[in-house]
């Protein structure tokens, strides 16, 4: 259901909250190696991040991509509505033009409650609350 822009995003973004600081900076390659994945495109991903304010970076020798305490409490939901928008949430799961309660397609009872169940879930736990969750070894991002 989520793309992997954005699961690279998160992944990405709760790899910042684990261990950034306006000290400590990471650059994407940094990032990209620490988690797994291609540093290129994990670029332009911290870039879109960065211009909606989830993410904070500078530029220049010391810069890179970290998270203040304001960027922490964001909803987990803006890192996916920045990278892909929330219209995966209304879609039909079938590609089907009109498919609501009223109107379903055959799997729509099966994956709606689904869909209403982890827009909820990111909408409510904050970059803060899940990193604080794999810092507990209650989840993890990477092995």
């Amino acid at each position: 259901m989520l793309s992997k822009s954005s699961k690279y995003a998160i992944r990405a973004v709760l790899y910042l909250a684990l261990h950034s600081s306006v000290e400590k900076k990471y650059s994407p390659i940094e990032i990209a190696d620490a988690i797994d994945i291609p540093a290129p495109f994990l670029a332009k991903i911290l870039q879109s991040l960065t211009k909606d304010d989830i993410i904070s970076s500078i530029r220049g020798r010391n810069g890179g991509f970290y998270l203040t305490k304001k960027n922490k409490k964001n909803p987990l939901i803006l890192v996916v509505n920045s990278i892909d928008g929330l219209h995966k949430f209304h879609e039909c799961l079938l590609g089907l033009p009109v498919c609501s309660d009223e109107n379903p397609c055959p799997i729509h009872h099966a994956v709606s409650p689904f869909k209403k169940q982890l827009e909820a879930e990111l909408s409510n736990k904050s970059i803060d609350t899940l990193s604080k969750e794999v810092s507990e070894g209650k989840t993890h991002i990477f092995l």
